[in-house]
């Protein structure tokens, strides 16, 4: 697997930093509701105000216009005036009303005056005398402006003048104003709120980020024990403590790699000695008889069995470690327990040690014989060799439901109990000096251990009441060769 050197490293530029990104987001998003709030609430409110008045003036209007209509013969200035009484036609503050004839001129002004803005005229009284009603209303400083024109009929339908309605509303203009200010000043403080959130989540955030870079740094260095404490349940603090549990792991890895190897060295290291040693002393002893030179290459042979079966389990472990698969099939437990103990029963013999079995049919695992083999041989020989003279080891296996269950006693001295969690580990041994003495190795049980797990079963350890070591295996039940172990 390659490697990343430090110049081989992104590079952050400043457009594609998260900072950046999320600011960027941040303030558009900000942007965008304050456009929204300054434009459509003014220009809603704006709106609202426009449809009130042309309801309003327009309504009165066509009011003055439909009852000039009814009393067509009095159209004269006194018969306006005297409309407008019976009407109480509100003329007061800044509202105008006139009322022009079919060739625009002033009848009535309720300001007095006889002549109108010409401009507005020319634009809208054309309009007007040709029976179409006319609204007009614009916002200038602050004021409102807003203009009906409604034709006036006579009887036979025809048109014959225009009534005229013009209001100045300063009233609606100064609180629109004053809504807009309002509206500006809150734009102001959100825009100043949101300037100081992003900082100080942005600050919050990258801080966060370069702690766990930082983290990562220096477990890319070798630093495994490095930890990172962020606060709070957020995403950021699950991944630190994601990140925690990832260094333990590889802190843990890391002692147990440098255990093995130097176990491992030593283990290797210890046979080769001695083979030298003694094949040292062969050739530099003169005149040495054969009865000594055959003793010397008998403990060479002893000492390169050692070395072989400390090199062949290294190596199941490694095949185990780098999860190398073999083909695996129905095997029958039973018979790989009977041919083991053929196998072992010279070496009992040899330490009188007696075997009982009760070994129940129909039980199968999904497995390899050779991986049964090795679990059923390493646990029964090491109840063979760390039992005392005259022992017995008892091998049963039964059938429990969906579990086959293997068990392994001996009459041992057994493993003290501060010693228990730890008899699984590579090259950890109770007692060293007898473990020597029976050529173990310290990885059986380790190998015992990643073969039942690999083969989907369980196994635990335990100190029997009575003296001595139980251990268990529990394997899933393989029924068929079309179906998986049952679970």
């Amino acid at each position: 697997m390659g490697t990343i050197s430090k110049g081989s490293r992104r590079k952050l530029k400043l457009f594609s930093s998260i900072r950046t990104k999320f600011a960027l987001l941040y303030f558009s998003v900000i942007a965008v509701l304050l456009i929204i709030m300054n434009t459509y609430f003014l220009t809603a409110s704006r709106e609202m105000i426009f449809t009130s008045k042309e309801k309003t003036i327009q309504q009165e209007a066509i009011l003055i216009a439909t009852n000039i209509s009814a009393s067509f013969d009095n159209f004269t200035v006194d018969g306006m005036i005297s409309i407008m009484d019976v009407l109480d036609v509100d003329v007061t503050g800044q509202k105008h009303i006139a009322v022009l004839d079919f060739d625009g001129g002033v009848i009535y002004s309720s300001d007095g005056k006889a002549d109108t803005d010409p401009t507005f005229l020319t634009q809208y009284v054309d309009k007007a005398l040709v029976g179409k009603d006319v609204f007009h209303s614009r916002l200038t400083e602050g004021v409102f402006s807003s203009s009906a024109l409604t034709p006036v009929m006579d009887t036979e339908g025809g048109v014959i003048g225009v009534v005229y309605v013009h209001e100045y509303d300063s009233e609606q203009g100064a609180l629109l104003i004053g809504l807009q200010s309002t509206i500006k000043s809150i734009s102001i403080a959100i825009s100043l709120f949101s300037v100081i959130m992003v900082g100080f989540i942005i600050r919050t955030l990258m801080h966060q980020i370069t702690l766990i870079l930082n983290a990562i740094n220096s477990v890319r260095e070798g630093e495994y024990n490095y930890r990172i404490h962020i606060k709070g349940n957020d995403e950021l603090a699950l991944i630190s403590d994601e990140f925690n549990s990832l260094t333990s792991r590889l802190h843990e890895t890391d002692e147990i790699r440098r255990r093995f190897v130097a176990d491992a060295s030593h283990e290797l290291k210890t046979p080769l000695a001695s083979i030298r040693l003694l094949s040292d002393s062969i050739l530099n002893t003169e005149e040495m008889d054969a009865d000594m030179v055959n003793e010397f290459v008998s403990d060479i042979g002893t000492e390169a069995e050692r070395l072989s079966r400390t090199t062949e389990k290294l190596m199941n472990l490694t095949r185990l470690d780098h999860n190398i698969k073999t083909q695996k099939e129905r095997v029958d437990i039973r018979t790989v327990i009977s041919s083991t103990l053929r196998m072992l029963r010279p070496l009992a013999q040899t330490s009188d040690i007696e075997f009982e079995t009760s070994l129940d049919g129909g039980c199968f695992v999904y497995s390899t014989e050779d991986d049964i083999y090795q679990v059923v041989f390493n646990l029964v020989e090491n109840a063979i060799k760390y039992n005392l003279p005259g022992g017995r080891v008892i091998i049963t296996l039964k059938r429990e439901e969906k579990i086959s269950v293997l068990t392994v006693d001996d009459t041992g001295i057994g493993v003290p109990d501060p010693d228990l969690p730890y008899i699984f580990d590579r090259f950890y041994r109770v007692d060293k000096a007898r473990s020597r003495e029976a050529g173990g190795s310290g990885l059986g049980l380790s190998i015992v251990r990643m073969t039942v797990n690999d083969s989907n079963g369980a196994i635990r350890a335990m100190r029997r009441a009575s003296g001595g070591m139980r251990f268990e295996v529990r394997f899933p039940l393989f029924i068929s060769t079309e179906t998986k172990p049952e679970s």
